[in-house]
């Protein structure tokens, strides 16, 4: 294997999987203690589109329960940070002028850790209670129980859970040239670790060669999970490979609009440019996401790979 695929460097950087919550699954069939805990909770309000409410500043606003009234009542508990408990809730059923509302992916590049993986589980959670309206056994109607985690059929009684979509997502290297690919809707430039979601019946592994192949007629012949990132647009979970492909020419058909293997020079060039898309060259996703990660963890593999290779002043 090359030295990438080997390697055990965790992944870091990325967004919505730093600081977080305690749960407290216990909680949330206790209803007298959530009662309790609403007047001092923090309560997530987020619009229709999926965005928080905020300062004119942009920080996040989370009233306390107390200003907001009443008690939990259809509210989501997301769990404690020293004590105190957060919910997150639709914010049109509550009375609640909104200075601004800020989207996730500007959120998760400003706010702290804590704060933006707090929004993207209510994100998650809010959009599965909306697009889950009725049963899909049945057609009955539904209830939400468990503080918001459990959607009850009323007609036939069964339980629906929230839905999260595996999906892989990989950095495939011939031990020289890192391969990325593009869509069609991307801005222009932009090229991307290649990606998809975990079909019945497979490992992960199988995953990440099925995908690469089908997507870029590259043949894995490798693998190493090196981390994930929860992200909810709406609801998938990005589990992140490094693999050793052969150095097959890339070919697209459909799903891709282009893929191709990119030097370490050319990458080393975009790493540079950061996240400022004005220009000419190679642009990279965005920071936030693990897909970056991965882009500099292929890169600082091949430039620690590049430096011992250099001779030392005896020229050894």
């Amino acid at each position: 294997m090359t030295g990438p695929v080997s390697s055990t460097v965790p992944l870091t950087g990325f967004a919505f999987a730093g600081d977080t919550l305690d749960r407290a699954d216990a909680l949330r069939d206790d209803t007298d203690a959530l009662t309790v805990l609403w007047p001092a909770a923090r309560v997530m309000l987020l619009d229709d589109d999926g965005r928080a409410m905020v300062e004119a500043d942009g920080a996040l606003l989370a009233p306390e329960g107390a200003s907001l009234g009443g008690g939990p009542g259809a509210s989501l508990f997301l769990g404690l940070k020293d004590g105190v408990a957060w919910f997150a809730a639709h914010a049109r059923h509550h009375a609640v002028q909104a200075p601004s509302w800020l989207d996730l992916r500007r959120a998760a590049a400003a706010w702290p850790a804590f704060t933006s993986g707090v929004f993207a589980m209510a994100r998650a959670l809010l959009h599965w209670q909306s697009s889950t309206r009725f049963c899909s056994a049945c057609g009955g109607a539904i209830t939400f129980r468990r503080a918001g985690y459990i959607a009850h059929c009323t007609q036939c009684g069964k339980d629906h859970y929230p839905r999260v979509d595996p999906a892989v997502i990989v950095a495939a290297s011939d031990g020289e040239r890192l391969l990325l690919g593009r869509q069609a809707s991307w801005p222009p430039r932009r090229y991307s670790v290649i990606a998809g979601f975990v079909e019945p019946g497979e490992t992960l592994e199988q995953t990440v060669a099925r995908e690469v192949l089908e997507e870029t007629q590259v043949r894995v012949r490798d693998c190493r999970y090196l981390g994930a990132q929860p992200w909810p647009f709406p609801g998938a979970l990005m589990l992140g490979f490094c693999a050793d492909a052969e150095p097959d020419p890339p070919q697209v058909d459909g799903e891709l609009e282009d893929a191709r293997w990119f030097t370490f020079d050319e990458i080393d060039a975009a790493l540079a440019r950061g996240d400022d898309n004005t220009g000419d060259g190679l642009l990279l996703s965005p920071s936030i996401s693990i897909a970056r990660s991965l882009i500099e963890h292929w890169h600082a593999g091949m430039r620690a790979t590049r430096d011992s290779k250099i001779p030392d002043k005896t020229g050894h």
